[in-house]
């Protein structure tokens, strides 16, 4: 069978999607997989390197203003989408898939347009509570909408072609082992901090990482901290730190890197996990069972990576805390607190993996075939 997974823009849609196709790799190894994304994106860095081919096409997304700008702007999105349906129409037909997955983010909508448009059966997986527009727009065609909570169901006019599936991670999140990943980076006894903010990284974030790499520094370098910057961050960051009195290179405790490309061993290995709360990351973070402090995003839409670090927060598995209240102190103080106490470590981490839908994955892939076989 032939499969296209479309996705692209973040690690949170293009992972999900990579560890579904390792999955179903497995279940059919004579099968033939195609990635479809966004020019320009992370899924010419992440697809590529999971083994898997890409074609992408250049895409845009919708401004929510009505002033020129966004008008413009919206223009030449709408032109960007035509001229991408057309060029998913012509890669459909060669390619000949026998199902359609979207992953999230506006680079999917092409070419689930396209696949429906030549009734190629399709599938959607949105990973929040509440539907992006990408999800909301292509659920009024896909054969089946997959959602990782049930009370997700009301936010979609055909609630009846919803099924809850849960948050598809790679199998290297749930099995990498704690030593065997400690062994492979090189880590000493110190217990590991590992920061991540996003694929482009947060200015606020880093500049609070920053100082806490200063903090780390005054007391001895009591841990060891990789911290993955972000495409965005990558440009003042190493510098910023140079400029607070932190050698890098000297401390044998910081690494610094502009994305983590091993994070399953990366947080297998980490002893604390700071992070932001989006739903790919919470997931990744669930199946590790790695402890955390969650920091969401204040800027997303219907604050959704609060209520994702909220029900994390509730189980037990989480610290949450408010970016407005993060600072490098603050952040010093629960490291300490959470390390300190080896019930509440162990606590932690088993509510951590409670949460995870640990075949989410296999559970797709399941559905992929029964709609494969339809068509």
């Amino acid at each position: 069978m032939n499969v296209i997974f479309t996705c692209g823009g973040t690690g949170g849609h293009i992972n999900p999607a990579i560890a579904v196709a390792n999955i179903w790799k497995e279940r059919h190894p004579d099968s033939n997989i195609l990635f479809i994304g966004a020019s320009g994106h992370m899924e010419e860095k992440l697809v590529p390197a999971a083994g898997y081919e890409l074609r992408t096409f250049p895409t845009s997304g919708m401004s929510r203003k009505l002033n020129l700008d966004g008008v413009k702007r919206n223009i030449k999105a709408v032109s960007n989408v035509v001229s991408a349906v057309n060029g998913c129409k012509k890669i459909i037909r060669e390619f000949k898939p026998d199902v359609i997955v979207g992953t999230g983010g506006y680079a999917s909508f092409p070419a689930l347009l396209a696949g429906k448009m030549l009734k190629v059966p399709t599938c959607v997986h949105e990973a929040n509570a509440m539907p992006g527009l990408t999800t909301r727009m292509a659920a009024a065609w896909a054969e089946r909408v997959l959602i990782c909570f049930e009370e997700s169901a009301r936010h979609y006019k055909h609630p009846e072609k919803t099924q809850v599936v849960g948050m598809p991670v790679r199998r290297e999140f749930i099995f990498t082992e704690k030593e065997a990943a400690r062994k492979e980076l090189g880590v000493d006894s110190r217990p590991l901090i590992v920061s991540t903010f996003g694929s482009q990284g947060a200015r606020a974030m880093n500049l609070a990482t920053a100082e806490l790499m200063k903090l780390e520094q005054d007391e001895g370098y009591p841990y060891q901290h990789i911290h993955g910057v972000g495409s965005f961050g990558w440009e003042w960051m190493p510098e910023h730190v140079k400029s607070l009195g932190v050698d890098v290179a000297a401390s044998g405790a910081i690494d610094m890197r502009e994305y983590i490309y091993n994070m399953p061993t990366v947080m297998a290995a980490a002893d604390i996990i700071i992070s932001r709360a989006g739903a790919s990351s919470c997931n990744e973070i669930a199946a590790s069972g790695t402890p955390c402090i969650l920091i969401p995003s204040p800027n997303v839409t219907d604050n959704h990576q609060e209520k994702n670090a909220r029900a994390i927060a509730e189980r037990g598995g989480a610290v949450l805390l408010l970016e407005k209240d993060c600072t490098a102190q603050a952040l010093m103080e629960h490291i300490k607190a959470i390390l300190t106490d080896r019930k509440r470590y162990s606590a932690m981490s088993t509510a951590l993996r409670s949460a995870c839908v640990l075949d989410s994955a296999e559970r797709i892939c399941a559905i992929m075939e029964e709609l494969a076989t339809k068509k």
